[in-house]
């Protein structure tokens, strides 16, 4: 029989266990689903396990394990409580920086609470180890105990690490949509799946790949004797209402989407995404490259695709003598913004946040910061001309502002009950509603902007485009729609672009459909800004596959050309 345990052992034991508990309780148990639910819950056991084997000391692996998803968990909530995202793998990378410990400074609660666990939890787990012998299997012979302890640690280790494979049991919480990730408040889930998600793949090049094809641009670039000033908008979830067979009513025409004596190229564009994932729209128009091409990884660019990018547009725009600017309308630490556009290439960042914008701005309000910012970079940089990347926000979901809440004529339902059954008729009609009145309010913004940028003597260009469509909780795609066969047999993958200038411009851009990744050069034609060799490349691509890229009907091209842009420019970067 074994001896009593110390009192100060069984308290300790006691001690540790109440803090396993409050970790089930306020850990797994408020997981989103079910089954993250219990992947947390078993992912924790298979922990405990491993270090009750490794350590044969029963407080310290309760306590150690209560110490390590706890911070996982608190650090997730703190982070999704002031950034608006949770804890996830690349953070460990991208968010402990001298940066991140300035802004500890300015929270009171989160200093104090790093603090305090840089100090007690080592304490904590030096305690409980030193405070308890190792009384695993203490009766038992030498040999067996290390035999108990070596297998069981390697048991354990092996359930643990069959548990975050992606092949493994759960299987099904790996590979969440990222918008899904990012708000469903699973922390200890998301973290631990999201190192799966950080692993890039680069686009394989097939053998027998033609090398012969140039990707090299010789052609004389036509431009106003002043470089122009460009202006590239990023409008949140929007497209050309239109493309809904129902959408035949004079709400759903905006200016916007219209050819002036102007404009210069326009039309259905394709993108990589629906219903969310802007970042990796703006990772598309600013590098040229599909997010897609990167396996899983892709989801996090900001993180891990944007420092290792070698070309991008605002450094082309860079090398022909241009300040870029990026103005963000909410805080830059929201998915690690500020570093991404840093390794983009931006010589000037401005904070959302820092000029009263956020969550609840409209289109409006944007624009009114753009306008004090143009100035000041105007009086700054006279001789400069300027690239200025910016998104909008306000047509960000949900759409759910009851009817009543909107002016006229958005106030009432707009369309028949013409779908199946009535609640979804309902439901339509108020996302479709709050979309079409947020879009008259970008269609006003986009008409003073043009009217500031393009009625001024001073040659500029002016692009807007549609990240994605928004979801309206999957109901959109309820909704029949029409699009040109060019865009592929997904139509919710259609936003729109527009581009204008107030100087001609010679050439024609006509494409059925274009692709998102072929935006950046398109804006550097019509602006008659010389192209580094990816840009070159790329516009070479646009022109052979008529606007298409990954749907290229000419396979061997586009073989060609990634070939030409990984391997031959080493468009990724190993390091950075």
């Amino acid at each position: 029989m074994s001896p009593p345990l110390p009192r100060h052992t069984r308290l300790l034991r006691i001690g540790a266990a109440l803090a396993f508990g409050a970790l089930i309780a306020f850990g797994p148990l408020t997981e989103n689903t079910t089954t993250e639910k219990l992947f947390a819950a078993a992912v924790i056991l298979a922990t405990l396990l491993l270090l009750l084997f490794a350590s044969a000391r029963v407080a310290f692996a309760l306590v150690a394990v209560s110490a390590l998803f706890g911070a996982i968990e608190l650090a997730g909530v703190l982070k999704f409580k002031y950034l608006t995202t949770p804890l996830l793998a690349p953070d460990l990378e991208y968010f402990v920086t001298s940066g991140t410990l300035e802004m500890f400074t300015h929270y009171p609660l989160l200093l104090a609470v790093g603090l305090g666990t840089l100090v007690v939890v080592p304490l904590v787990l030096v305690a409980s180890f030193m405070g308890e012998r190792a009384t695993l299997l203490a009766q038992r012979p030498r040999a067996v105990r290390v035999a108990v302890r070596v297998g069981g640690s390697a048991l354990a280790g092996w359930a643990l690490a069959l548990l975050l494979s992606a092949d493994g049991p759960f299987g099904s919480v790996f590979n969440k949509p990222m918008w899904i990730t990012i708000n469903d408040k699973s922390f200890i889930t998301d973290f631990l799946t999201s190192f799966n998600d950080t692993v890039i793949n680069e686009p394989a090049i097939p053998p027998g790949v033609d090398r012969s094809l140039s990707w090299k641009l010789d052609r004389p670039m036509q431009a106003p004797a002043q470089p122009p000033d460009v202006v590239l908008v990023l409008e949140e979830s929007t497209f050309d209402p239109r493309i809904l067979k129902l959408c035949t009513i004079a709400a759903c025409r905006a200016a916007m989407f219209d050819a002036d004596k102007r404009t210069r190229a326009h039309g259905l564009m394709t993108v990589h995404t629906f219903g969310g994932g802007t970042w990796t729209s703006e990772f598309s128009a600013l590098t040229g490259l599909a997010h897609t091409l990167f396996g899983n990884a892709g989801l996090y660019a900001p993180y891990n695709l944007a420092p290792r990018v070698a070309y991008t547009l605002p450094k082309a725009f860079q090398h022909a003598g241009y300040r870029a600017i990026a103005l963000y309308p909410m805080s830059g630490d929201f998915l690690n913004a500020r570093n991404a556009y840093d390794y983009y290439g931006f010589d000037a960042f401005y904070d959302g946040t820092e000029y009263g914008l956020g969550w609840d701005s409209r289109d409006a309000d944007l624009l009114q910061v753009f306008e004090r910012i143009l100035a000041e970079e105007r009086a700054a940089h006279p001789d400069t001309p300027l690239f200025i990347f910016m998104l909008t926000l306000h047509q960000h979901g949900p759409h759910m502002t009851p009817l009543a809440q909107l002016p006229p004529p958005f106030n009432r339902p707009l369309f028949a009950g013409s779908f199946k059954p009535k609640a979804l008729d309902e439901w339509l009609n108020l996302n479709l509603g709050n979309y079409l009145q947020r879009l008259h309010e970008s269609d006003a913004m986009l008409t003073r902007l043009q009217k500031l940028l393009l009625d001024a003597k001073r040659p500029a260009v002016l692009a807007h485009f549609g990240d994605h469509q928004p979801s309206f909780d999957g109901a959109i795609n309820e909704i029949p729609k029409q699009v040109p066969k060019a865009a592929g047999p997904i139509a919710h993958w259609v936003t729109y672009y527009m581009i204008k200038s107030n100087y001609p411009v010679r050439a024609r851009y006509d494409y059925p459909v274009l692709d998102i990744a072929f935006l950046g050069s398109l804006v550097l034609d019509v602006a008659g800004v010389p192209k580094d060799a990816f840009y070159q490349a790329n516009t070479l691509l646009r022109e052979r596959c008529k606007g298409r890229y990954l749907d290229c009907k000419d396979k061997k091209v586009v073989a060609s050309y990634h070939a030409w842009v990984f391997s031959t420019l080493g468009d990724l970067r190993e390091d950075h």
